[in-house]
């Protein structure tokens, strides 16, 4: 699945466009325990979190994820959406809760990746 179509699955507004709006988004996560997102999450996985602070950016860069989707509308600090632009991460908002982006992004095509380590 194109991270253009995670966009519109999701009714994501684009707070940073990343990269590479083309971009194959393979596997999905969620979770707002950064730690853990570090051992489990998959390069271009779409990762949903809470978190907006700078971290989040680090950790999506160090991973090379293929997005992050905030949950609910929830604001973003900007100095984490400038250090995303800086980074090339795509960061996403969603009006959607995370327990609803879960699920349309698993019954999409990211299922098959689902649990995976």
């Amino acid at each position: 699945m194109k991270l253009c179509d995670v966009v519109e699955l999701t009714d994501s507004q684009v707070l940073v466009a990343g990269e590479d709006m083309e971009r194959e988004i393979t596997s999905g996560h969620v979770c707002d325990l950064l730690s853990f997102v570090m051992a489990h999450a998959k390069a271009g996985g779409a990762w949903v979190t809470v978190q907006t602070h700078l971290n989040v950016i680090a950790v999506a860069t160090l991973l090379d994820l293929g997005c992050v989707i905030v949950p609910e509308g929830i604001a973003v600090e900007e100095v984490s959406l400038d250090k995303a632009k800086d980074e090339g991460v795509c960061v996403l908002s969603s009006p959607k809760t995370a327990f609803e982006l879960c699920g349309l992004l698993y019954e999409a095509e990211l299922r098959e990746n689902a649990g995976q380590d």
